[in-house]
């Protein structure tokens, strides 16, 4: 369903461990400044400590997920040009990348309320703005810089909110009887097999909830911080807008159920 919006390293130019900052946190273990390569990335485009990096500190590149945008803007955009060997449009790249990562991200929604039987009353709206979307992914790096990415965005999201909506409409009414928290109440609450299906979670910190045991079918999850959120046995099967990245940052185990389009990730396996 996804094929072409997960990302493959191997086709790369390790773009995502050069072009993005971050700094010393819970999530990293040392500050590294856009455009610096990062100290572990090899001359293959790999990294050297990709299979300890939870275990190492680098908690934030197990959750980061470019969405497929790295492989396009790699071999794709600059033609398998890598900014090693272009060192005068490496800052260039390092700049598309990003856009291209925001742009991919917005397809990956869009094809996920595609495959929604609930949206077929504005399917041919999502299907215009998903080729409109990608029609900006295969532009120049200059006119992928002069993207208005925030007015687009607006425009996919209103399509999103219409479809969490519908998808969500038999529980919507239900969800509203339980007890409303605030965006921070969220943050390492008790929601311990709880009934929250059709919860709407859009954008909410879920940062160490403890949402194990808990029915989460059909809720809405785009935007939601679940790093450390305990998901152990916890029904996720048709959550919406769930992705990867969301997984892999929080816990979970063999018995926790989540869309067959995501992958357990291998910490949860342990």
């Amino acid at each position: 369903m996804f094929e072409d919006l997960h990302s493959d390293c191997k086709n790369c130019f390790g773009l995502c461990c050069v072009a993005l900052p971050y700094a010393e946190s819970a999530d990293f273990p040392f500050n590294k400044d856009g455009g610096e390569p990062c100290r572990h990335l090899c001359s293959n485009n790999l990294c050297s400590i990709h299979d300890q990096l939870r275990d190492k500190g680098f908690r934030g590149c197990v959750a980061y997920e470019c969405f497929g945008a790295g492989q396009r803007v790699s071999q794709v955009i600059y033609k398998g040009e890598d900014w090693r060997k272009e060192s005068e449009r490496a800052e260039e790249m390092f700049a598309v990348f990003p856009i291209v990562q925001q742009l991919h991200e917005m397809l990956w929604y869009l094809k996920q309320a595609l495959g929604l039987k609930e949206t077929q009353s504005f399917q041919p709206s999502l299907q215009k703005i998903y080729e409109e979307t990608v029609d900006l992914t295969i532009k120049t790096p200059k006119e992928i810089l002069e993207i208005d990415i925030v007015a687009h965005r607006s425009n996919v999201n209103a399509l999103l909110i219409e479809t969490s909506k519908l998808y969500r409409a038999d529980l919507i009414n239900k969800s509203k009887k339980k007890r409303e928290k605030k965006d921070l109440d969220y943050l390492g609450a008790n929601l311990k097999g709880l009934d929250l299906q059709g919860a709407d979670f859009r954008g909410k910190l879920m940062i160490a909830a403890n949402l194990s045991h808990s029915d989460l079918r059909k809720a809405d999850f785009i935007g939601a911080d679940l790093r450390d959120a305990e998901l152990s046995g916890a029904n996720l099967k048709e959550a919406l807008f769930l992705t990867q990245s969301q997984i892999n940052s929080a816990k979970g185990d063999n018995h926790t159920q989540i869309p067959d389009y995501l992958e357990k990730p291998s910490h949860w396996l342990k």
